[in-house]
């Protein structure tokens, strides 16, 4: 799918380099002082670009900032399931995908304020984020109890249920405690569990 400037135009290489540079420098600002602290001239001065540089990508801080939640969805959700790609099974696929997910925070953990800060700047776009995720998840949950390697039963709420384990561990053990990854402990008791719940 190509990506179009604020003129409407397909961006070339160097245009979709400076974008993603304008992307990344948000995030950091973001994160470090939130929405409404945030502003286009530090993201432009974190980016190394000139402020007026910024609207030939966005049109505004708001536009900006729900174009970052969408980027990062995407990321999230691509190493999740080239994390879960290695599993034998669907059990084997879960605790992959929670890895690679866990492995994405501490690359990013922006992301959980972002995501919160989404909830009041942009609900909609908050959704979407939660919506992106769950959509293919539930599918292969549903898949997945077809082929009997998972326990019969809802699987959207199955699906919410586990999206909130990882969020939750994440936010408690990597977040707020600044590790570069999830303890083994954390991890060995989440494996016990998926495969209590998840087992057939």
């Amino acid at each position: 799918m190509s990506v179009t400037g604020t003129d409407g135009r397909e961006l070339k290489a160097k245009g979709l380099e400076t974008r993603r540079r304008l992307l990344d420098a948000a995030e950091r600002v973001f994160g470090d002082v939130g929405f409404y602290d945030a502003s286009i001239v530090k993201i432009t001065e974190a980016a190394g670009v000139a402020q007026g540089t910024f609207y030939l990508y966005f049109a505004s801080k708001q536009e900006i900032f729900e174009e970052l939640v969408r980027d990062l969805n995407a990321r999230v959700r691509r190493a999740m399931q080239e994390a879960a790609a290695g599993g034998s099974d669907r059990i084997e696929a879960e605790r992959l995908g929670f890895r690679g997910y866990f492995r994405f925070t501490a690359d990013h953990p922006a992301l959980y304020r972002i995501i919160r800060q989404a909830e009041f700047v942009s609900p909609a776009t908050l959704q979407y984020h939660y919506d992106k995720i769950t959509e293919g998840y539930v599918e292969a949950l549903r898949a997945a109890m077809e082929r009997g390697e998972v326990a019969r039963g809802e699987p959207e709420v199955l699906a919410w249920a586990l999206m909130a384990i990882g969020e939750m561990l994440g936010m408690r053990w990597m977040l707020w405690q600044g590790n570069d990854e999830m303890p083994p402990r954390v991890l060995n008791q989440l494996d016990d569990l998926l495969v209590r719940v998840l087992q057939p």
